[in-house]
């Protein structure tokens, strides 16, 4: 299987759990001219919602946000795998981190149903050298 694997960074804000809040936080990085790789955004209380950020330029977002006021936390380091989906693709990528001991503490993944995928891997620091090293990054 054919894998793009990249290093990317990624930045944390959270905002009050009402509807609107991703629109305008995505708005303002669209009007600011900021490409997104990837964007989750999970409940983290009863009343907030942690956004993760992945931009395709990390100095350009963290410019941006300041100068928007948005507060973030990170970067922080993940790593994105794009490719053919085919049957086992995430498997595959997991057995090369397995091998390695290598832990994977959290990922997402998506396919666009046209044949390819996304992945996101979350990886702790102690151990982000070894998992490039298994990915063959």
């Amino acid at each position: 299987m054919s894998f793009k694997i990249q290093k990317v960074e990624y930045f944390y804000t959270s905002v009050v759990d009402q509807p609107g809040e991703a629109y305008k936080f995505l708005s303002t990085l669209s009007k600011a001219g900021i490409n997104l790789l990837a964007f989750t955004a999970v409940p983290v209380g009863p009343m907030r919602t942690q956004l993760s950020i992945f931009p395709e330029d990390p100095s350009r977002f963290m410019v941006q946000a300041k100068n928007a006021g948005i507060q973030t936390d990170g970067p922080y380091s993940a790593i994105l795998v794009q490719g053919d989906d085919q049957l086992g693709a995430f498997a595959e990528v997991h057995q090369k981190l397995y091998e390695a001991n290598v832990n994977v503490y959290a990922c997402a993944g998506v396919t666009d149903g046209k044949g390819t995928f996304g992945y996101l891997l979350y990886i702790r620091p102690e151990q982000f050298d070894a998992a490039i090293k298994a990915l063959n990054l």
